[in-house]
């Protein structure tokens, strides 16, 4: 029976690869281009935008595996087109890039949505937040101590951002001291005023993270993530146990069970939940009431632009991640990015979807074939 709401006409992907504008490497890996997949969703002449960071493969996922799941749906239906699409990778595996994609795809189905109703993404999620916090993140551990001054100076001077991040855990924790030294010169640079967090992306032992969070106690640390792999639940959990600063994981959740397991391990203080890669906006939102169940907040890890929009509607989120190459990215090849001035982001309720537009013209020279 026909509904008569609009129906999906098609999924297309798109694939871009742009260099770094400086090499950047954290505890445990380094790179010097960043790929965004792109996901443009169809329906009664209106198109809705979204993507990834991720693979090249996520597009050949979208392409072969998903499109044909939810074209000839609802496009107001789009948790439907989320399980269709989730169901359909089940012998493909869903962690890593079936999850990439599956979050791309739905990400351009609720812009799609939104646009189709004619309001922003956060009005139809429901608003719970005019303005999104942010902390500055970068401080990779290949910076020299200019590089690392220059960027630090640039968000609490220029941009007026009370929270910022630097890597650690720099060889696989292979050299402690010069962690230390470098989070010492990040507090000189941005004073006692300012909220100082370190990640170490899974590069320590527990026992190891613990000694050094002692430092970095010393030095006003408040935030330490991934102190060691987001997959050692147990060690996390120790870790927490005895340091003071709040540890933080789960950008690698690539499904509501994944941030279920860390919260039932008592693995975090605060949960990350990155859009881009744990089922799109559809799951955010799970994930988001999952921890607010467990008294717990999240934060959005990286893509600011996106998380932006979804976190205006996310009651218990703590803050969203002003991630140094993504936030670039997304001002090189995209209208309707929002600035950090103040240290929050502040969607434009006037702005269609999710208010992001991408600029062909910009973009091509980065496009792979």
């Amino acid at each position: 029976m026909d509904s008569g709401e609009p129906v999906i006409t098609g999924l297309e992907t798109a694939v871009f690869v742009i260099p770094t504008d400086a090499p950047e490497a954290d505890g445990t890996l380094a790179w010097t281009k960043t790929t965004m997949v792109t996901v443009t969703a169809r329906a009664a002449g209106l198109e809705g935008f979204g993507y990834t960071y991720a693979a090249p493969a996520a597009a050949a996922v979208v392409s072969d595996m998903l499109a044909a799941e939810v074209t000839g749906r609802s496009a107001m239906d789009v948790p439907g087109a989320n399980e269709a699409m989730a169901r359909a990778v089940r012998n493909a595996g869903r962690p890593g890039i079936a999850a990439t994609a599956i979050s791309a795809a739905d990400i351009a189905l609720w812009d799609l949505k939104a646009r189709l109703l004619g309001i922003s993404v956060p009005a139809l999620l429901g608003r719970a937040r005019e303005h999104v916090p942010v902390y500055g993140s970068g401080g990779f551990t290949c910076y020299d101590e200019q590089q690392t001054r220059d960027q630090l100076t640039g968000w609490v001077k220029r941009d007026e951002i009370p929270r910022v991040k630097i890597k650690i855990g720099e060889s696989w924790g292979g050299d402690e001291r010069r962690d230390i030294q470098r989070a010492a010169l990040a507090r000189e640079v941005i004073g006692p005023g300012t909220e100082l967090y370190v990640d170490a992306n899974g590069g320590y032992q527990a026992g190891q993270a613990v000694r050094v969070a002692r430092e970095l106690d010393d030095l006003g640390v408040t935030w330490f993530e991934e102190p060691v792999s987001s997959q050692d639940l147990a060690g996390l959990a120790v870790v927490r146990r005895q340091v003071r600063p709040d540890v933080a994981a789960g950008e690698y959740s690539w499904s509501l069970a994944d941030s279920a397991a860390l919260i039932g391990a008592g693995a975090v203080d605060c949960l990350q939940l990155d859009v881009t890669r744990c089922g799109g906006i559809t799951e955010f939102l799970r994930g988001a009431a999952l921890a607010a169940a467990h008294n717990l907040q999240v934060s959005g890890h990286c893509a600011p632009s996106l998380h932006a929009q979804v976190g205006a509607a996310v009651p218990n989120l703590r803050h969203v991640e002003y991630f140094h190459d993504h936030q670039r990215i997304e001002g090189m090849l995209l209208d309707g990015v929002l600035s950090p001035r103040g240290g929050s982001l502040t969607p434009d309720p006037s702005r269609p979807g999710l208010g992001l537009e991408l600029r062909l013209a910009d973009a091509a020279q980065y496009r792979k074939a």
